[in-house]
């Protein structure tokens, strides 16, 4: 792994769990780790749910947009998370694939969303341990 991990987070949409997750890994490691989003079929815009939640927790996803899944985003990442886009996610040798199964946010509302939040946010800190583990998490 390079001195500077990168991951990349795919959902479907990348307009939701995707968002949230590389919002937390940003947060989280900073600088330390290079963090991307991708979807195999972007949404016009991010879920507003999602940006609402995230706010609640301080972390403003506001200024990202849904970008499309490239071969590139994935070739030159350590560490590919997908979160629900099937058989449209390319697949390299040597790269560390991980799926996270988690409830889809869209259309649902605020309340629905924070438990999808909070799950990423667990999720997210054991992936800051992993990748980081001379820093703790906070």
């Amino acid at each position: 792994m390079a001195s500077r991990p990168s991951v990349l987070f795919v959902c479907i949409h990348n307009a939701g769990r995707s968002q949230m997750a590389a919002g937390f890994l940003r947060d989280l490691a900073g600088d330390a780790v290079e963090v991307r989003s991708a979807g195999s079929d972007p949404g016009p815009s991010i879920n507003p749910a999602a940006v609402e939640a995230m706010a609640e927790v301080g972390i403003d996803i506001s200024d990202q947009s849904p970008k499309l899944l490239t071969h590139e985003a994935v070739e030159t990442s350590d560490v590919v998370i997908t979160m629900g886009c099937g058989d449209a996610c390319p697949v390299f040798p040597g790269i560390s694939y991980r799926d996270w199964q988690l409830e889809d946010p869209a259309g649902k509302g605020i309340g629905a969303v924070r438990p999808i939040r909070d799950e990423i946010r667990t999720r997210v800190q054991s992936l800051v341990a992993e990748l980081l583990p001379a820093q703790p998490a906070s």
